[in-house]
This record gives C-alpha cells, structure tokens and sequence, in this order.
C-alpha cells in the first residue's frame, strides 16, 4: 500500500458531512439539552461564559464560513457528554477567548474565578514568547499544557475535545496543514488519550488522523471491510445468536454488541507485520455486557465450551487492570468457517471506564467537588515530578515522550509509582533509578508478580520489585547489559570501592605469608610499641597508610617478599629474630607448592582475584597465581604457556595457590569439538553439552566452505570442575558426527 501522497485525493464528502453534521451540532441551545445534570447555578455560569466567548469571538470565521463560536460550542458538548462540571464547561468555551481575543487571564478571574481561568491558562498556547525553533516552541506549548493537566485533569480533557472538533472539521482546512496536524494527533493527542484511558477519543483521533494523512489508503480498506463485512454477516449473526442462546439457557442477563477493528488499527497490523488484508483475522468481534464480575468469567466459561479458543488470545485485564484503569475479560475464539471473533466480557462500569477513562469519575463525584481527588492517575503526578528535575522544556518534554512513544518505556513500582526507563533498561537499571542503595543490595527481582533474571529487559506497564539481601554487591557482569549512565557509574563505584577493600584483604594475607618464609609466624600490630617500625616500613615503601601498602601488595603493585624482607630487617634492629624452626619449615616445603600461606580460592573472590582467559583452570586443575601489576591476583594452570612464559621472566611474582574444598560457582572452560559437516549437528553437540548440565556461554563456528567435511566448532561452557568436564568431553565423543573433542587452553579457545 505505498502510495505516493501528493498524488492522492480527499474523500469527496468528507469536507460537506463533516461541516454540515458539526453546524447541526453546534448551537447553545443543543449544548443546553446536555446539561441537565447541572444545577441551577452552574447552569448560569455557563450562560454567562457563552454570552462572554460570544461577543469576544464576535466577527470571527472558520474555515468552513460559521461563526467562530460553534467551534467552542462543540467543544464544550463533549465535555458535557462526560459530565465535566460548570467550571470545565465555562473553560472550554472560553479556551480560545486568551489566545485569540486579547482577554486577559486577570479578566478572567473578576468575571468567572481563579479556577476557570487556571484552566483556560492551561490551554493557552505560548505565541507571544519568542522561541529559537517551532520544535523549542511546541515543547515548551506541551509543558505547561502537561503541568496544568497534572495540576487539574479538566485541561487535558477540554484539550481532547478541542482537538477531536478540529480533526472532524479539518476538510475545511488547508491541505498544507493536514499533514503536520494529523502527525501531531498520532503522536501526541491520541497517545494521551489512551494513557488517560479515554479510548473512544484515543480510536477516533487514530482514524481522522488516518484519514486526512493517508486518504486513498483509508477509502481502499475502508471499501474492503465493507465487503468483508457483506460476505460474513450471516457467520456473525449465526454466532451472536448461539451466543445469545447458551447464554439465556443458563439464565445470564447479558447485552450483546458487534465491534470491528478501527481502519487505522488494521492499517498499522498490516503494516508492521507485512500482511494482506486478506491475512488479518481478528476484524471482527462481541462485547458482552454482563451484570457483575462473576458473571464475566462464566461467560467466558461458556463461549471455551462452545467453541475452540485461540491458544495465547485469553487475557484477564479484570484481575489485572491496565494501567489507565481498563478492565475486561478478553478471549479469541475459532467461529464457523475457521473466522476468528474476539469476545470481551465486562460490566457496565467496566464499559464506562472502557470507553471514557479518567472522565468516568464525573459520574460519581459529588457536585462540585475537585476532580483531583478521584482521579487516582499516578501518572500525572508523574509530570509534576519531571518538573521538578528538569526547567528545560525540551528535556522535560523527553521525558514525558518515554510513555507516549515506542523509544522508552514506563514501568511502576510495587507502590505504584510511574517511573521512565529508556527502551531496552533492565531491572538492575530500574533498581538504580529507585536509589543507590537499592542497585547495591539488589539480589533478585520480580516483574508482574514473577521472577526473573536481572538482565530481563523492562516493558511498558511492567510492575517491578526489587528483591534486596545486606550481603548482596554489585556483580561486574552487569555492567554488560545495564543501559543507563547512573546505573553504569554506581556499578563501577561500587565495585572499585570492593575492590579496594578485597585488594586490602588480599595483601595482608599475602605479606603474612611472605613474612612467615622470613620466619615471622606474627604480623606486628599497627598500634603499640610497632607503631615507629611501621612507619619506617611507609616511609621505605612511599605508601601513606598501612592500608594503602597492603592494599598495593593485593593489587601487584608492590611484591609481598620485598616488602615482608624489610619487615624483617625492621623487626630484627629491634631484638626480634626469625623462628629457625618455622624459617626451615617454610624453606624446605616451599617448592612443594604445599606451604601453610598458601591463597585458597574457590570462586566467590571478586575484582581481587581473576581467573585467566588463556587457560580458563576449573577446580582440580593444579593452578599457580600470579600477582600482576595493577591486576591483582591472576590465576593460571600451571601447565598455561602464558604462565609459563610469565615465570621465565618475573618469578618471584608468582605464588602458592589452592582450590577450596567446596568451590562457590562454576567456572568456564573451553573446548573445540570438530564434527562431521552435515544438517543438524550444531544442535546435536550443544544438546550433549547441555544434557551434561553445562551451560553454554559462548559458541563459534569457522567459516563454512563448500565441499568441506569437518568443521571446528568452539565452544565456552560452564562446569563445576575437572571431573564434570571429562564428563561432558565423554558425552560429546559419544555423538556420532564428533570426531574429536578436546579441551583448549593457552587462548587457541575464544
């Protein structure tokens, strides 16, 4: 459906029907009808604002030749179809009265109240402010039109109705502004619409808009869901009447109607998913009307009975509302002839708040009584909070855009407050955004009342809790998924200040054993009669505290022997000699690896310790460390060529390691497996290594090329240790395509 635009006509009665069906309507006397449920006074204000807007709009034209004031008239008749108070009616028919007639808000104020005119404010665009672009002008339009709605409901709902008169009427204006008007209702009016839960205004602005920026394609969709509609309304009539019948056998009231997917709902599914019209199944659909909730769910019981559901169409918005407070039961069933019909099943206060959202509060408000507190919309409070971060109404505006465009997304908190997270933020980014200390202890989460992994990527109306523990750190694997800036820099903080603190831990340990290769079994104390000793030791090392130095030995910087032979010296001019017993000790076991100093390491170490990528050593691999400069302690196998070469040139680095008895995790391993080229054999070997409980983690296949019959597939997996790697190396050699599986170190593997 790629038709050009400039090429494309109007509908032909758009302009006519709009304009004569809009003048009909557009009478005080057809807006009086409608305020019934107004008292005598608020009825006299709203004269009094008629007669106001009257005489200010006097002279004035639309496009279409009408006097101006049918235009607030008609705004004003659907705030009144939403039973908005005296006040909001009086603003919708003065809404232009500032902008356009010169009256000033202090007018306002003598003649109709603070509130009234708070709200024409509201909806007064910015014109006589200069701006450097019309984007900076619009921003700035929409912040303080989005303000006042935070502050009072009542402005984005005389908004709406604004808009919704200007796109029915827009066929008497230029086509030059079709274009820019009708993106503008997409993008913005008609998204906050549907956020406010007001869909019969969110479908109708989608379809003027359609309308007028795509005519040609809305009059060909149009004329095919006529057909569609001809060809199967004996199938819809069969199944309405089934219904009905199941239905009243069991005794449920309940009001049936037949709805249809609006025009522009069914162009977007074709668009985005690259289909037919003919491919569109779901068009056609019921609303059940039934009196309580119960009701609802035998319903729905009833409609599985007859006929088959479609797996993965059952949603339950009833115990679980959206977020703009929609509730209904919906399922998708397979009617006659294979037609796929939708059902929805709610009550009539369900079908209220359906189809006009926030407004459905008029309907049960004390008169008089501020909107704002029935409103319940966390949302707008929302806006007030961007405020206060930001004066920037660009910035501002960007911040607002995250629920209104696909760019972003809006998630909530268990306490239900709206929080903005930029698409593709994780749950560790949304913990981030919550507090600091929040991102620190976070430990696990659950969204929608589910748990899941902390890389799970946030989606629109999610319900986040983060789970939080005292023992729980920042973990540097996310600072591979995290998306935001803060989220990434309080990682990284956290993480050097543990690492700090685990270096420190490290290098006491390591200058302890040091010092007992010297003969010392006791480091001496930082306090008492060692503190001058100490501070001959600093000033040898040009270290500032003693936390420092040993904080340096953990990181590689300084070497432990060096600074554990100084020690020694220090402690032997004060009378205190080696143990002979403990330096022979030492001495003689030394080479044998097996000395009491020894470092264990069983996995749970974090920045202070790091597990060479050449040789990847799993527990049961005899393993040597080597404190690199800056780097901490790296462990090696000691069969690794990289440690090898690393010992031939800097050996007094190296130190005794051993594996804890009870390793805490599992460590990775690589492997390259070469296989018999032919279909299917990838999912064979990862299904090996995986049936051998190893979880996969990485996998590289060389390049194919034609004719070749074996191919070297690498893999990195997880295991416990030795043991359960010649595991998984036997299952691999016991498929049939594997040729040879083998272990890789010396970083041939990645």
């Amino acid at each position: 459906m790629s038709v050009t635009q400039s090429t494309l006509k109007p509908p032909a009665s758009l302009s006519r029907s709009a304009a004569a069906a809009n003048a009909a309507a557009a009478s005080f006397a057809a807006l009086t009808e409608k305020l019934s449920y107004l008292n005598n006074e608020g009825l006299e204000m709203v004269r009094r604002a008629y007669r106001y807007a009257d005489e200010a709009h006097l002279g004035q034209l639309r496009n279409s030749g009408e006097p101006y004031i049918t235009h607030p008239i008609a705004v004003a008749a659907q705030c009144a179809e939403w039973k908005l108070d005296a006040q909001a009616l009086s603003a919708a028919l003065l809404h232009d009265a500032m902008e356009d007639c010169g009256i000033s808000k202090t007018d306002l104020i003598e003649r109709f109240g603070i509130q009234v005119a708070d709200l024409v404010d509201g909806l007064t665009k910015l014109d006589k402010l200069e701006f450097n672009t019309r984007e900076e002008s619009q921003a700035e339009s929409f912040r303080k039109m989005l303000l006042a709605m935070a502050r009072d409901v009542r402005v984005i709902l005389i908004k709406l109705a604004d808009r919704s008169h200007n796109m029915r009427t827009m066929g008497d204006m230029p086509r030059a502004k079709w274009a820019r008007i009708s993106n503008e209702t997409l993008e913005i009016y008609a998204p906050i619409a549907h956020r406010l839960g007001l869909n019969q205004t969110y479908r109708e602005l989608q379809e003027l808009a359609f309308q007028h920026l795509w005519p040609w394609r809305h009059q060909v969709l149009s004329k095919a869901i006529q057909k569609a509609r001809h060809r199967r309304r004996d199938l819809m009539q069969k199944v309405e009447q089934e219904v009905s019948a199941s239905l009243a056998k069991i005794g449920l009231k309940v009001r049936i109607s037949g709805r249809e997917k609006t025009l522009y709902s069914i162009y977007k599914k074709m668009d985005e998913k690259l289909l037919s019209f003919a491919q569109v199944t779901d068009i056609y659909g019921f609303r059940l009307i039934l009196p309580n909730v119960i009701d609802c769910y035998t319903a729905m019981g009833v409609l599985h009975q007859m006929y088959k559901p479609v797996p993965g169409k059952f949603k339950d918005h009833i115990a679980i509302a959206k977020l703009n407070g929609y509730q209904s039961l919906h399922t998708t069933i397979v009617g006659p002839s294979g037609l796929n019909v939708e059902f929805q099943m709610r009550t009539e206060g369900m079908n209220l708040v359906a189809e006009t959202g926030v407004a459905a509060h008029w309907l049960y408000k004390d008169n008089g009584s501020s909107s704002e507190a029935n409103l319940g919309n966390k949302w707008l409070q929302s806006l007030l909070d961007i405020q206060d971060e930001t004066r920037d109404a660009t910035e501002f505006w960007d911040h607002v855009k995250v629920d209104l465009f696909p760019d972003a997304v809006y998630v909530f908190t268990p306490k239900s407050k709206i929080m903005a997270m930029p698409r593709g933020a994780t749950v560790v980014d949304f913990a981030y955004a919550v507090h600091s200390d929040v991102g620190d202890r976070t430990m696990a989460a659950k969204v929608n009342g589910e748990q899941v992994p902390l890389r799970s990527e946030l989606r629109n109306g999610d319900i986040i809790e983060i789970i939080t523990s005292t023992v729980a750190s920042p973990n540097p694997a996310w600072l591979g998924f995290v998306r935001t800036g803060r989220a990434r820099s309080k990682i990284r903080h956290h993480l050097k200040t543990m690492a700090h603190s685990e270096s420190q831990e490290l290098g006491e340990k390591l200058l302890a054993q040091a010092l007992r290769a010297e003969g010392i079994d006791q480091m001496p104390a930082l306090e008492g009669e060692h503190s001058p000793l100490w501070d001959k030791l600093l000033h040898f090392t040009g270290s500032k505290t003693q936390g420092e130095l040993l904080t340096d030995i953990g990181l590689g910087k300084r070497v432990a022997s060096i600074v554990a032979k100084r020690l020694a010296t220090l402690l032997s001019d004060t009378g205190l000699k080696p143990d002979a017993l403990l330096l022979s000790r030492e001495r003689f076991t030394a080479h044998e690896n097996v000395s009491q100093g020894s470092v264990t390491v069983d996995g749970s170490e974090n920045a202070s310790v790091q597990y060479a990528a050449c040789c990847r050593p799993v527990p049961g691999d005899a393993i040597v460390g080597y404190l690199g400069r800056g780097e901490g302690l790296v462990v090696h196998t000691d069969q690794c060529g990289v440690a090898q070469r690393l010992k031939y040139k800097d050996s007094e680095r190296f130190i005794a390691v051993e594996w804890s008895d009870e390793p805490t995790r599992t460590f990775e391993v690589a492997a390259v497996v070469t296989v018999s080229n032919g279909k299917g054999v990838l999912a064979r070997v990862a299904s090996a290594i995986t049936s051998a409980e190893a979880d996969i983690t990485h996998v590289l296949m060389a390049d194919e090329v034609s004719g070749q019959e074996a191919l070297d597939l690498r893999f990195v997996f997880s295991v416990r240790d030795k043991a359960h790697l010649d595991a998984v190396l036997s299952n691999l050699r016991r498929v049939p395509a594997v040729l040879q599986a083998q272990r890789v170190v010396s970083g041939v593997g990645r």
